[in-house]
């Protein structure tokens, strides 16, 4: 698949939105444009997306981590697909084979990788989730960064999304397993 363009996002976090400091936290992300080869048509064996989806965490998972000022600890994945495709070539991208080297580039990985996919013209934003690597019911590190390609996707392209995070969500004060009643 013809890459157009990637773009690395990478945000340190010190403080809260009141000011009040923290250890600082680092986000990365990884946004990769790509032509849908099945933009405007129905395709049954969506098989090129898949290994289209795992070239890329392969290619560009290791890279974000390694801006990371600190080990990972959560990760994500997204995908906006351009107008003239379907939700399904973004749910093909980033399930079937964007896991293993996602969980090879943060060292483990025994929790699911959150995930979200959406239809969108250009310039759509996209809450990319993130969650624990490890341990799935790890309230504070439920999170989401918000993200976009300001001239992308074109109609007839898909926009992949990867992200890690070395820590939880800024001074996280809600629950720290799973919610029993």
């Amino acid at each position: 698949m013809h890459t157009r363009k990637i773009i690395f996002v990478k945000e340190v976090i010190q403080s809260d939105g009141s000011g009040l400091q923290c250890d600082p936290i680092t986000r990365v992300a990884v946004l990769a444009v790509l032509a849908n080869p099945f933009a405007g048509r129905h395709g049954v064996d969506l098989s090129s997306l898949f290994d289209a989806g795992g070239e890329m965490g392969g290619k560009l998972m290791g890279q974000a981590v390694t801006m990371l000022d600190a080990a990972p600890v959560s990760y994500g994945k997204a995908a906006i697909v351009g107008v003239a495709g379907e939700l399904e070539h973004g749910a093909a991208m980033i399930h079937p084979k964007l896991g293993k080297p996602m969980r090879a580039a943060v060292g483990g990985g025994k929790a699911l990788i959150p995930s979200n996919a959406k239809l969108g013209a250009m310039g759509a934003q996209i809450d990319l989730p993130l969650g624990h690597k490890d341990e799935a019911w790890s309230f504070p590190h439920f999170d989401t960064m918000t993200l976009g390609v300001p001239d992308g996707p074109r109609p007839d392209e898909i926009v992949l999304i990867m992200g890690v995070s070395d820590g939880s969500r800024v001074h996280p004060r809600v629950g720290s397993g799973p919610i029993t009643d």
